[in-house]
């Protein structure tokens, strides 16, 4: 079964901003293109997910345009990114040193702006992972953002259930408008 990982088309937002949870809209060009580039890659029939973010939603739309055989598109709010709180819409280069310590020093719990941690997300991408596995299709299609991408490598890659540390968090996702594509 293959699980792939489709990040949204580039934002419209200066770049540098936090903007986890708040609704920004993708460049329209940006994402028919990554639904172009993309069509082609998954099995027909398959399901197609989605975050409830208009970001990603634009980019279902487009690509179900693409593809009139995939099932869905289904929105899943575990395929949201993560809710920074406070730190919505701020710069990152302005968000308090502290606040950053504050969150890598107990990355699993400490809720980062205020509203989520860390391992509310892990544990969201782990229900969804539970969900996917339990359809036994051929390929399921989650159009979602970074912070989900980064969760599901950090369980596909054994990670324990309770992230221990900022180190064990995956330092890379795909780039917006990328994928990847995972084999469970």
């Amino acid at each position: 079964m293959k699980l792939w990982l489709l990040r949204h088309a580039r934002v419209r937002l200066p770049s540098g901003l936090c903007y986890g949870i708040s609704e920004v809209s993708a460049d329209p060009g940006a994402t028919e293109d990554v639904a172009q580039r993309f069509a082609g890659l998954p099995a027909p029939g398959s399901s197609v997910w989605v975050s409830p973010a208009l970001r990603t939603q634009q980019l279902a739309t487009a690509l179900m345009k693409q593809r009139t055989d995939l099932r869905g598109p289904h929105v899943d709010e575990r395929l949201r990114e993560m809710d920074f709180g406070q730190w919505e819409l701020q710069h990152w280069s302005e968000i308090p040193r502290t606040a950053i310590d504050a969150w890598t020093a107990d990355f699993a719990h400490h809720r980062f702006g205020g509203n989520e941690c860390t391992q509310d997300v892990i544990d969201r991408a782990a229900r969804g992972l539970d969900a996917v596995l339990s359809q036994r299709v051929s390929d399921t299609v989650w159009i979602t953002h970074a912070g989900v991408m980064r969760a599901v490598q950090y369980l596909v890659s054994g990670g324990p259930p309770v992230i221990a540390c900022a180190k064990d968090w995956p330092v890379h996702a795909p780039a917006m408008g990328e994928w990847q594509c995972l084999e469970l």
